[in-house]
């Protein structure tokens, strides 16, 4: 996959998220956890980049994939571009797209009628 087409999806995805919330389709948290977690994410993609120049102590691999599957992974497509870390080792890129993928299911279910009543009684609103 290109490194343009990598920017693309996640600067696509975070704006259909942008959108979604102005149109009140889901909450405006929705879109600052996922700027937040992407952030999180490209500083510890940037900052095992760094480690790895200099062979010291690098990031755990669950620690970034976990980072993704939590909503970062915007973030950390980009690193992976803009720093040219991690995109070539497929053992990681298969773990990787599979977050992205769970992490988009668990977003999709939540917008489901039993996902947002779920999400309402975990936190005590239903």
């Amino acid at each position: 996959m290109t490194a343009s087409i990598r920017s693309s999806i996640a600067c696509a995805f975070l704006f259909i998220l942008a959108l979604a919330a102005l149109n009140r389709i889901i909450p405006l948290a929705v879109p600052g956890l996922y700027l937040i977690a992407s952030y999180i994410a490209y500083i510890a993609y940037a900052i095992d980049k760094s480690a790895a120049q200099k062979n010291q102590w690098r990031t755990a691999e669950s620690t970034l994939h976990g980072l993704a599957l939590i909503g970062g992974w915007p973030g950390a497509l980009l690193a992976q571009n803009r720093l040219r870390h991690k995109s070539r080792k497929m053992s990681f890129q298969l773990v990787f797209w599979t977050t992205v993928l769970l992490n988009c299911g668990a977003l999709g279910w939540l917008l489901t009628a039993s996902g947002g009543k779920a999400i309402r009684a975990a936190i005590g609103l239903a």
